[in-house]
């Protein structure tokens, strides 16, 4: 694969196995398993693809530089020495996430704030003008990484998380993440071979992620921008293509389910599910979980109850209870997941998981279990061939360990990258400096310019009279045109006040007039405003496009 390049995909906790296969369906080479992330190789096609399709990635990220920090200064210092005109200008907007997990890093804000001062300076030093921050909107979106002493900075291809799909612009109290509810979809096998159903469907997000997945329409389109199309090298023309492209979308022959006992949710799944033009495949009504009794013979069932931590029902206990009962009478010849967070809520549905699987929903840990429900007892089940139990999918051990690459990989990885062979000050390179040797790569320091061997103390006093031009050598003078300058210089000299004058009569209360500070805020006139609906979705070509014109013959 020609001008191939590291990535890495951001995702939930739980879901890192369902995101390698989606990488790797897309073209991804060389994808690895890591903590809440896969790791992969690819180039701009690959890399579109994954921001476009993957259905449980959070965020793409490409890796520009990679080095070894002790400390908060080596840090700013490798951020300022790297050449950043390759990504950023003078004029530009930046800004800067950080993930920290280090004994020596332990504040995410002060890792942002060093490597947004190494930046800064940066330019300042060359150029005389800083680029500037923007939360919001900014044209280069930087990633930090920092695993013990190894920091790895990325440019944010996606922008606004990938969860943030576009079509749910409402949404119910503690809803669930998009990318969270479609990993959850494809745990179960589900992929639009029978009916699918959420009985408490909330705002919806598990109906549309399930629609998507069964028609496998790429959940991207709904977005109205992604990061990388801000990048000087953004290729227009191969994303319009790729966006454009609907020649793997499907026809779903079953229906998809869902219900509410609140009104006003059920209101605000309909409208998610208009937004996304997905009304022939979803059928919403108002009802409870018990009112459940007349369902096609075979399905799958996915849901999220509330679990009692934001959500509080009057009777938690007894909607669990409830839930096993309608399963179980109701939903003969189903397959159910239920995403709970204690286990005397699974306990109270008084049915037999065939398979756990520990799920992080935000900073909940919970437990996604899967029900087999069939007629009659466990054993007539059994006897005509039946079986709950799926040996290869039983996960309740928890996330997988992840290997943490050796001393020796993570250099050769800062060396890909540009930064293994660094120079110090003065222009030299860590062979070439006085005393270097196993020892310094291993961790050990040496004074510059001394075989000496120096402590992280020491070496940081030296490193700060080196920068004696930015800390100790600064002075402050005293400018001639500054007010009250004698009254501060009286303060000092112990005249600043006089006690004896603070009488009764020595001080009166002075009158002063109230005024109104006038608004100086700029006004639009009113013949230049402009209004937006709900939802804007970029011009598509093919589906969308038919769906329009067909709604519009409705409406004739």
């Amino acid at each position: 694969m020609e001008n191939s390049f590291q990535m890495v995909a951001k995702t939930y906790q739980g879901l890192e196995d369902i995101l390698l296969e989606e990488l790797i369906a897309l073209g991804a080479k060389n994808a690895e398993l890591g903590k809440r992330m896969v790791t992969f190789e690819g180039d701009l096609e690959v890399m579109y693809k994954a921001n476009l399709c993957c259905r449980t990635a959070l965020r793409i990220l490409k890796p520009i530089v990679k080095f070894t920090a002790d400390d908060p200064d080596e840090l700013y210092d490798a951020v300022r020495e790297y050449e950043w005109e390759k990504f950023l200008g003078p004029d530009s907007t930046f800004a800067i996430d950080s993930t920290v997990n280090s004994s020596e890093f332990t504040h995410s804000k002060y890792v942002t704030y060093r490597v947004k001062d190494g930046i800064v300076d940066y330019f300042n030093d060359k150029y005389g003008r800083r680029p500037s921050i923007r939360l919001n909107g900014a044209d280069v979106m930087l990633n930090v990484h920092i695993f013990e002493n190894r920091v790895t900075i990325s440019l944010d291809s996606s922008g606004e998380p990938l969860s943030h799909r576009g079509y749910r612009t409402e949404q119910t109290e503690a809803p669930i993440s998009e990318v969270l509810a479609a990993g959850i979809i494809l745990k179960s096998g589900w992929r639009g071979d029978c009916d699918f159903a959420d009985p408490m469907c909330g705002s919806g997000t598990f109906l549309v992620e399930a629609a998507l997945i069964a028609a496998n329409i790429n959940p991207g389109i709904y977005r109205k921008s992604f990061a990388f199309e801000r990048w000087p090298d953004f290729d227009k023309e191969l994303f319009e293509q790729l966006y454009n492209d609907d020649s793997n979308e499907r026809d779903f022959a079953y229906k998809i389910y869902g219900g509410d006992i609140d009104p006003e949710a059920v209101a605000i799944a309909k409208r998610n599910v208009r937004n996304a033009h997905l009304e022939e495949m979803i059928e919403i009504s108002c009802k409870s979980v018990t009112d459940w009794t007349d369902n096609s013979p075979e399905g799958v069932l996915v849901s999220n109850p509330p679990y009692g931590e934001r959500l509080r029902p009057d009777d938690i206990q007894n909607l669990y209870r409830e839930i096993g009962a309608t399963l179980k009478k109701y939903f003969k010849g189903w397959h159910a997941w239920i995403l709970g967070a204690k286990s005397e809520h699974f306990a109270a549905i008084g049915l037999k998981p065939s398979v756990r699987i520990p799920i992080l929903n935000g900073s909940i840990e919970c437990m996604l279990q899967e029900y087999v429900l069939f007629d009659g007892s466990y054993n007539d089940f059994r006897a005509e061939g039946g079986s709950v139990g799926r040996e290869e999918r039983q996960e309740d051990k928890g996330p997988r360990k992840v290997r943490h690459i050796t001393d020796d990989e993570w250099r050769k990885e800062t060396r890909k990258f540009g930064s293994g062979r660094r120079s110090d000050r003065n222009g030299r390179r860590p062979e070439q400096r006085p005393g270097s040797s196993d020892r310094d790569r291993r961790g050990g320091k040496y004074a510059s310019g001394a075989d000496k061997y120096e402590d992280k103390e020491s070496r940081g006093e030296r490193r700060r009279e080196e920068r004696g031009d930015k800390r100790g050598e600064r002075r402050f003078e005293r400018r001639d045109d500054r007010k009250n300058d004698r009254k501060r210089d009286d303060r000092r000299e112990g005249k600043g006040f006089n006690k004896g004058s603070r009488d009764a009569g020595a001080r009166k209360p002075v009158k002063k007039e109230a005024y109104t500070v006038a608004d100086k805020s700029p006004r639009l006139p009113a013949e230049g405003e402009i209004r937006f609906s709900e939802m804007r979705m970029r011009s598509r070509k093919g589906g969308w496009k038919r769906h329009e014109e067909s709604s519009d013959a409705n409406a004739d």
